[in-house]
């Protein structure tokens, strides 16, 4: 009988040898490893691209800021030396900076000046104001009731050469976030203001205001 001829081994690309392997080998792993090589990829291009915000609206004085806690229209901002009725008492070297705001509480539950009104706006380089109040009857911090509009005033102390009439003030607006407690709190509030819209005041200087005024018969 005559010996059959060998049969050559049939030659295995090198792909073979990747495939038996990765058929040995967690999916998860190849997502591992894609995800590292992306990574060292991006950091080698200067890493990943942050997106770009919006720039934030800018509104005309006058115009109204709606959301759904409250309607807030920024009037005109003011450099006296004393304001009455309006819980502000400057000493001397010291003179007051208001800003008048009309609102309307949109909510359905009574909204405090002092709280989520106040925390719907900031203006650069102040800190919160020192107190609120209403125009019409000078009631310090009040409440507003749902569907009734005020006008309120909003006062701070300021040195007396750290402002002067024509000096610009950017006013911040905020939308708010409704959280209502469970458990430990209860309730509801408006928290976490996130800048919505701007808005440019030019301060006017009424020196002692009316009142000094009508004393000298002007």
């Amino acid at each position: 009988m005559s010996e059959q001829p060998r049969v050559a081994p049939a030659r295995k690309s090198r792909f073979t040898w990747v495939r038996a392997v990765a058929d040995r080998v967690p999916t998860a792993w190849f997502a591992a490893i894609g995800t590292g090589v992306f990574l060292a990829a991006t950091a080698a291009f200067g890493g990943l691209a942050t997106a770009a915000e919006p720039p934030l609206a800018h509104l005309r004085k006058g115009a109204a800021h709606v959301n759904d806690m409250r309607s807030l229209t920024v009037e005109r901002a003011v450099l006296i030396d004393e304001l009455p009725g309006s819980g502000t008492f400057p000493e001397d070297g010291q003179r007051v900076l208001a800003i008048v705001v009309d609102v309307e509480n949109n909510w359905d539950e009574p909204i405090r000046a002092t709280g989520a009104v106040q925390r719907s706006f900031s203006v650069a380089g102040l800190d919160e104001p020192s107190s609120a109040a209403r125009m019409d009857d000078a009631t310090i911090g009040p409440t507003l009731q749902p569907g009734v509009p005020a006008q309120l005033v909003y006062t701070w102390i300021v040195d007396d050469d750290e402002y002067a009439a024509g000096d610009r003030l950017t006013v911040r607006l905020d939308d708010l976030t409704l959280y209502t407690g469970t458990f430990v709190t209860r309730g509801s509030d408006w928290e976490d203001p996130v800048a919505s819209a701007t808005l440019t005041l030019t301060i006017q200087d009424v020196g002692a205001g009316v009142d000094q005024e009508d004393d000298n018969g002007s």
